[in-house]
């Protein structure tokens, strides 16, 4: 294919430390497939983020694996200071030790159940920035907000709380849109809205003087017969996958649906 495809896989509140080595045994045997591996680092990045108490496990099995192949780990949120008294969060130090070079802000999960505000995530995302952990920034609306024609407002509003990084900063992030409709529902924005608002959040990003291209993630309910078609618009370059992506087979085949392999 001719664009290359990040695949990140968002494991939320799930696999212990034993069904994480499990995972990563059956992701090796998956990438014996010549066609598969030979796209890993070239036109495929893939991305796994397990929960805090799996994340060393899951950087180990990666590191156990041929470097070429092994997935980039990352973990699902973070905290915005260094260290203190801050019962039950993780700071950035933490998961650096931990081997995470990726972490997830602004979920919709954690937008909504636990109330996290734009303010709060765009600390984090300056947080993570300023010690070299890439940021997977997510924004999104939810059904009423897109029933009430609110979604340009909304993904403005989200992305603009990022208006105090610098260009380089802008650049570095990898944004993932996730309509909140559509997570865990089985329900998924056609490809022609996923699009739509794909190219706006690029439109937008653009606007607040990122230094060039930037990546643009889908999640909402992708799953392999979804695949193709979804990451086959211009402005989509990849996806970010829930509960498809806890068994390697279902999460691979997610790109190989798209490659036709």
């Amino acid at each position: 294919m001719s664009k290359k495809i990040y695949l990140y896989g968002n494991w939320k509140m799930n696999m212990t430390r034993p069904e994480t080595e499990g995972f990563f045994k059956a992701f090796a045997a998956e990438l014996a497939a010549p066609e598969l591996s030979a796209a890993v680092g070239k036109t495929l990045e893939v991305a796994v983020f397990p929960p805090f108490t799996s994340v060393v496990t899951a950087k180990n099995s990666a590191d156990s694996l041929n470097k070429a192949i092994a997935p980039i780990v990352g973990a699902q949120n973070v905290y915005f200071e260094q260290s203190g008294a801050f019962t039950g969060e993780v700071s950035i130090p933490m998961l650096k030790d931990a081997g995470a070079s990726h972490v997830i802000l602004g979920h919709s999960e954690r937008r909504v159940i636990f109330g996290e505000s734009d303010e709060l995530i765009a600390k984090k995302v300056k947080a993570a920035l300023s010690a070299d952990l890439i940021p997977v920034f997510c924004y999104g609306e939810t059904l009423q907000e897109r029933e009430g024609d609110k979604t340009s407002d909304v993904v403005k509003r989200q992305i603009s709380a990022l208006g105090g990084l610098s260009s380089e900063e802008l650049k570095k992030i990898i944004y993932a849109y996730e309509p909140v409709w559509a997570i865990g529902t089985g329900k998924s924005a056609t490809s022609a809205e996923a699009q739509e608002v794909c190219a706006l959040s690029k439109k937008l990003i653009e606007g607040l003087g990122a230094a060039g291209p930037v990546v643009v993630l889908y999640g909402g309910s992708v799953k392999p017969d979804n695949a193709k078609e979804i990451l086959s618009m211009d402005a989509i370059d990849g996806a970010l996958v829930g509960g498809a992506s806890l068994k390697a087979d279902s999460f691979l085949k997610i790109y190989k649906s798209y490659a036709g392999i």
